[in-house]
């Protein structure tokens, strides 16, 4: 395992990215790249009351926030992962132990596996109709850098949205 799942029952929102970036493999904490938005974008979404560094990510289930990624045991850039990679099953069962609020995917990538989709064109960012249990799912951009030409903030701020009325 790359990074280890950060989980509990209660939470309002699990975060699952493709895999760890090398950068946040190197460093052991999620969304560690220093160009990467995600921490910005989550307190500026209004998702955390304080901006978090990376490395303070375990800091982050106080304010009822989690993480996962779909492939636990590569790391690097999506187009480096392999098929086998993702697992889709313990992902499922992930959030159905879990029942977070909110299962968001940080990547059209990472919800295409999931959903087992031949390309990310086939899906919206925000809210989808597709339910796992009582847990509500949503896509968003990535904050990857290299990302940055689909990089959009409403889908976080509606993310943001939607967790306020719900909790």
């Amino acid at each position: 395992m790359i990074l280890p799942d950060l989980l509990e029952r209660g939470l309002k929102v699990v975060f699952c990215g493709t895999a760890p970036g090398n950068i946040s493999a190197k460093e052991q904490a999620y969304y560690a790249a220093a160009s990467n938005k995600f921490w910005k974008i989550i307190f500026k979404a209004g998702i955390i009351p304080y901006r978090l560094q990376a490395q303070e990510f375990e800091q982050a289930l106080r304010y009822g926030v989690g993480f996962t990624d779909l492939a636990k045991h590569e790391s690097g850039v999506d187009k480096e992962l392999s098929k086998e990679a993702f697992d889709r099953s313990a992902l499922y069962e992930k959030i159905l132990t879990y029942q977070p609020t909110v299962l968001a995917f940080t990547s059209k990538r990472a919800a295409q596996e999931f959903f087992g989709y031949k390309t990310t064109a086939q899906l919206k960012y925000g809210r989808q109709k597709d339910q796992i249990g009582l847990t509500t799912i949503f896509v968003l951009p990535s904050p990857s850098a290299a990302a940055i030409r689909w990089w959009q903030e409403e889908p976080w701020f509606k993310l943001g949205l939607y967790l306020q009325k719900e909790n």
